[in-house]
Parts: structure tokens; C-alpha cells; sequence
């Protein structure tokens, strides 16, 4: 089992684009239903990932809901440093595994930093658990 073989590529994961809007982003999270999701420079690097709380938390800040204000206020602005940190393509199987412990998706980028996709905690449980019923005597 290795990185590749969990992956999500990124052709399958929505994210957002820095220099989106707040509204924007929060419209895409919302029609996909994720509590998560990647945020991306334009040339394809990963920037960070922002979550719902991260936009409640911008909202009552600003003290005002008004979607108005959402349109002009970019998404950078809402993106924590070090929240949901990215792992390079040729990470080691245990620290994926550590890392799905604390987060439900592990954002993937190769070595120039480009983002490739997702290796989600649900992903890992799911091969895990296959290996486990194709090689029980392995296991025990």
C-alpha cells in the first residue's frame, strides 16, 4: 500500500482559489457538503485548506453576516497557517496514517509543491480493512 493507491486525484477533489471571494468559497463548500476543503495559488500549489469554522469564525469577527460584505472580502484572508498541512507524494505510509488520526484528509502535493489531491481518512480505513480480510493469517 502506498500513497498512489489511496490517492484522490485532484481531477475528483473540489477546492478554491486563494484570491476567491469569502462568498465564493462558501457557496462551493456548501453545493459539495464538505466541512473541508483545499485552497490553491493559481499556478496549482497548495495554500492551506479552510473549513466552515474558519468562515464562521471571519464572520463574527467582521461582526456582520451580510453576503454583500462577503463579496469583496478575498479567501486568503480566512486561510490559518498550518491548519491541514500537505504531505509530499512520496510520504512514508506511517506518517499518512498518523496524520489521519488528526485529519480527516490529507492534502498531496509532488515535489515542485503542486497539489495532486487528497488521501482521505475514509480511504486509508477502507484498504486497510481490505487487506486485512485478503490476508488474515499475515495480520494475526
Amino acid at each position: 500500500m502506498n500513497v498512489i493507491s489511496l490517492l484522490t486525484p485532484k481531477t475528483n477533489v473540489a477546492w478554491l482559489y486563494e484570491d476567491w471571494t469569502i462568498r465564493q468559497g462558501l457557496e462551493k463548500l456548501r453545493f459539495h457538503g464538505y466541512t473541508a476543503i483545499p485552497v490553491l495559488a493559481k499556478d496549482g500549489s497548495y495554500v492551506g485548506t479552510v473549513s466552515e469554522g474558519d468562515f464562521l469564525w471571519c464572520l463574527l469577527d467582521q461582526g456582520s453576516g451580510d453576503i454583500q460584505t462577503q463579496e469583496k472580502q478575498p479567501l486568503r484572508r480566512v486561510i490559518r497557517p498550518g491548519f491541514n498541512p500537505a504531505v509530499r507524494i512520496d510520504v512514508a505510509l506511517e506518517e499518512l496514517v498518523e496524520r489521519a488520526l488528526r485529519q480527516s484528509f490529507i492534502p498531496v502535493v509532488d515535489d515542485r509543491g503542486a497539489f495532486v489531491g487528497i488521501v482521505t481518512r475514509q480511504n486509508i480505513i477502507k484498504r486497510l480493512t481490505v487487506l486485512n480480510v485478503e490476508q488474515p493469517a499475515a495480520h494475526m
